[in-house]
């Protein structure tokens, strides 16, 4: 919990320094690192396949890095609501809300235990607002710690205000997401849509690729493609956790005993048994799923 801490806190600052098109795509980098500990530590085989997905990761991370555009940092918090209130964010924000309330509250309660884009979709979407909230306030803490306080300007606490809340619902349905589903499904589909629905925000509100080449942001969508093909590689070779699947293969209890016949007779007894005419017979659906 320290050391994860310790990485948001690196990630919250990384986002004071550089544009989230180039922050954003490079939290895979975290998954490589992952995979090599659980490697090492846990026991847990990190195949060949999943070596070239650790590879493809780490080339279109430096793809992405080597195209990055310039960060180019407001001079107050005025600056950063004046690009935040330009009606092409607002239009992209109204979109995302509308989105995200629709999935809460129509999509959610019919189809969030089948359909894994709905719980991921608003995890997704709120989370392009919160990189872009965090970014106002990250800069905003970045100017007052060099000398202009941003403090002063309502603009700031809104941006925290809005942060908090993004954080929490985000938190709430990734956790209702990897609670519902498997993680090895979970990871790359939230990776890919919340790393282009916040590159997409950032690009309108921020202008990442203003004054860019077309080679320059064509080098960096190939390379988040990349990225994201070593992510699904990678998860794809992760093993199914047996422990669920032991517990229901357990030996049952002492004198306790359950046999199908060929037949398709269910607790039956043979004449070759030596089982008395009383005994219990225990079957359970999800033995046969």
């Amino acid at each position: 919990m320290v050391t994860m801490l310790v990485g948001e806190i690196a990630n919250f600052i990384a986002y004071m320094f550089a544009p989230a098109v180039l922050v954003t795509p490079l939290g895979a980098l975290s998954i490589i690192v992952s995979a090599v500990l659980a490697h090492f530590t846990l026991n847990e085989k990190l195949h060949r396949v999943g070596v070239l997905g650790c590879g493809l990761c780490i080339v279109g991370s430096t793809m992405i890095i080597l195209h990055a555009p310039q960060e180019r940092t407001p001079s107050s918090v005025e600056q950063i609501w004046h690009l935040a209130t330009q009606p092409s964010f607002l239009c992209y924000a109204a979109i995302a809300v509308g989105v995200s309330l629709f999935l809460m509250l129509y999509c959610a309660p019919r189809y969030g235990q089948t359909n894994i884009i709905v719980y991921v979709g608003i995890c997704s979407v709120i989370g392009s607002l919160t990189v872009m909230s965090i970014k106002a306030v990250g800069i905003a803490i970045k100017l007052t710690i060099e000398g202009i306080n941003q403090a002063g300007y309502f603009q700031t606490w809104v941006f925290a205000v809005v942060s908090a809340t993004c954080i929490v619902i985000q938190l709430v349905y990734l956790n209702k997401a990897l609670d519902t589903f498997n993680t090895a499904v979970v990871s790359p589909i939230y990776y890919a849509l919340f790393t282009t629905l916040t590159i997409l925000a950032s690009a309108i509100m921020f202008k990442d690729w203003s004054g860019q080449r077309a080679s320059n942001i064509a080098s960096e969508i190939c390379g988040f493609l990349t990225v994201l093909a070593g992510t699904v590689v990678l998860h794809s070779t992760r093993e199914p956790d047996q422990t669920a699947s032991a517990d229901l293969y357990a030996a049952l209890p002492p004198k306790i005993y359950w046999h199908i016949q060929g037949s398709g007779d269910i607790g039956k007894q043979r004449e070759d048994d030596s089982l008395t005419c009383e005994f219990i017979t225990v079957v359970r659906q999800d033995y046969f799923v």
